[in-house]
């Protein structure tokens, strides 16, 4: 991944990821006491529900501060660290579950990410997953493009938010049959008067590597300003997320 993350930060302030995550839960249709994968579980919440939900679960994930953290908070479970790209089991999964995650792995990483999902499936195996789809908080991305642009600096989207069309022939190529499949809107709330300037600090890193902070600062300001007309409803700054979500079958 392509982020250093500050799980206190985003422990606190930015808990609708691991809330909206719970919904994807419902996806699973392995039965109780199956072995389940949360792949990039971050601070452990989602870890914690599948416990909860009657798995026996494993989290991997490759930040050494996320994973102080969940093991701090969830002493009883099991966490490894791992890149989502490369990481291996001794005994292979009947779940790999993964939510917000995918969309930070480059898109040139995208099939070998996907072919080692498959690799540590049990044949019949689930891959269930949510992430960030096609136009993913689009409105901001193009705020910011417009920000550098004035400056005569260049704006790469730090993201991979692909369309439903174009993910599933690479799960299926890799032997991951799509169940089911679905992408829709989901404007998300932000915390405090500051929501919009504090989630592109803390999500959007990438772009301002090289930058120094009081030029940072501006652009992320600005970028705020100008999105106040159209995300900053009834008192409360959304983002403009679009999600994708998966199940898949390992074929056997």
């Amino acid at each position: 991944m392509n982020i250093k993350w500050n799980s206190e930060e985003y422990s606190t302030g930015f808990d609708f990821v691991h809330k909206y995550g719970e919904d994807v839960l419902k996806l699973i249709t392995a039965d109780k006491g199956s072995l389940v994968i949360d792949l990039g579980c971050g601070n452990g919440a989602l870890t914690q529900k599948l416990c909860e939900l009657g798995y026996k679960v494993v989290g991997i994930d490759d930040s050494e501060d996320m994973l102080q953290f969940a093991k701090a908070a969830y002493p009883h479970l099991e966490f490894h660290k791992g890149d989502a790209v490369n990481f291996s089991i001794e005994n292979k999964a009947d779940v790999i579950f993964s939510n917000a995650v995918i969309h930070w792995i480059d898109k040139e990483r995208q099939e070998q990410l996907i072919q080692n999902i498959a690799d540590n499936l049990k044949p019949g195996g689930e891959f269930v997953c949510e992430f960030g789809g096609k136009d993913c908080a689009g409105k901001v991305h193009a705020a910011l493009a417009e920000s550098f642009k004035k400056r005569g600096l260049n704006y790469t989207i730090p993201f991979y938010f692909p369309s439903i069309g174009e993910y599933s022939p690479l799960l299926e190529k890799h032997g991951l049959l799509v169940e089911y499949a679905v992408l829709f809107d989901r404007p998300t709330v932000q915390k405090g008067e500051k929501g919009m300037e504090n989630w592109i600090r803390m999500f959007v890193k990438k772009p301002f590597n090289g930058l120094d902070d009081a030029l940072s600062r501006e652009i992320i300001k600005e970028a705020a300003e100008s999105l106040r007309s159209s995300l900053y409803i009834n008192g409360q700054w959304y983002v403009d997320y679009v999600r994708i979500r998966f199940r898949c079958r390992k074929i056997q």
